[in-house]
């Protein structure tokens, strides 16, 4: 009777079971390189916020920062192929697959605020042809994260002309960046975000590159002195998503994913302007100085830059050529 008991008591155990789902909540992970308090942390916390508040808690979003899981350039790997559920990389990591995303960092082609929002926007030619491209990579791009204009950093004077670049060994983050450094004269070095701060204290590299509010969230003042505003390319960072771990969700968890994902957008590419005057403004209290090339200098950076754009485009197909033509026509 005993046994009989415990038999049918496991086995309504078992059957009960069958009715509930497999999980309370859904968890997604997030791998970041930059430090929380960033504005792509905070834009993440935003994120946060707003998917577990529409979703009344049934998705739970984890934000591992300061590349404590993956290095940037890490992230396209680790999300394609389902290390971790959502990352966060530089657009520019997926340039060895598809040479096209680094149409933002072409010398002078997109260096106005109103171009890149054209650019950036929902929808837009060159957007939607590189999100298509990204996503044959297992990576689903949920939203583009604005990280303002490119600049340079030095010590004791601005890099104010291709020939103050001359013979420096300068850090970049990208491939194009790195051949617009060696065409200009300079010698570049790849350096992740996470380590710049110390490859400028070693004195690894004599110039830095980065966009101005990392310079704000790494402290780059106890290390650098100038900042040059030379504004050559835009930075742009997305968060991706693995795609089978997307299409294993629910048309209703992807919803909710998407809206929090909308509202992140719309809120870090308007706060942008603001975040990097207030960058400027921090750079300036911590002793360093601003300088802005006069035209007659950034003309010179347009001239000596001009190969890297028709390299670019001998290297990067089609799709190079188209992103390049829609952008061209913003």
């Amino acid at each position: 009777m005993t046994k009989k008991w415990i038999a049918g008591a496991l086995a309504g155990v078992a059957l009960a079971g069958l009715s509930l789902p497999a999980s309370a909540e859904t968890t997604m992970r997030i791998t970041l390189q930059l430090p929380l308090k960033s504005h792509l942390g905070q834009n993440l916390l935003f994120f946060k916020e707003e998917v577990e508040k529409i979703s009344e808690g049934e998705i739970n979003v984890e934000i591992y920062d300061s590349a404590q899981l993956y290095k940037d350039n890490e992230v396209p790997e680790a999300v394609g192929s389902g290390q971790i559920e959502a990352g966060v990389a530089s657009l520019t990591r997926f340039v060895g697959e598809i040479p096209a995303v680094d149409v933002f960092y072409m010398p002078f082609l997109l260096n106005t605020e109103e171009k890149v929002r054209a650019a950036v926007a929902p929808g837009s030619p060159v957007r939607s042809a590189i999100d298509d491209a990204i996503a044959e990579t297992g990576n689903k791009v949920l939203w583009w994260q604005a990280y303002g204009s490119v600049v340079l950093l030095s010590n004791d004077e601005p890099i104010a002309t291709p020939e103050d670049m001359a013979n420096k060994k300068a850090r970049v983050f990208g491939k194009w960046l790195g051949e617009w450094i060696d065409t200009v004269g300079g010698a570049p070095t790849l350096i992740s975000g996470s380590e710049q701060f110390l490859a400028y204290q070693r004195g690894t590299v004599d110039v830095g590159m980065t966009g101005v509010s990392g310079v704000s969230s790494r402290s780059l003042w106890d290390v650098m002195d100038t900042i040059t505003r030379v504004n050559v390319a835009d930075i742009e960072f997305i968060v991706v998503v693995n795609q089978d771990w997307w299409e294993g969700l629910s048309e209703q968890e992807q919803m909710w994913i998407t809206e929090a994902a909308g509202a992140a957008e719309t809120s870090v590419r308007d706060e942008m302007s603001q975040i990097e005057a207030d960058a400027y403004a921090q750079a300036e209290e911590h002793g360093m100085t601003v300088y802005d090339p006069t035209p007659e200098e950034i003309e010179a950076w347009k001239t000596a830059s001009q190969p890297v754009i028709e390299k670019w485009l001998s290297e990067s197909g089609d799709l190079g050529q188209t992103v390049y033509d829609a952008a061209k026509n913003l």
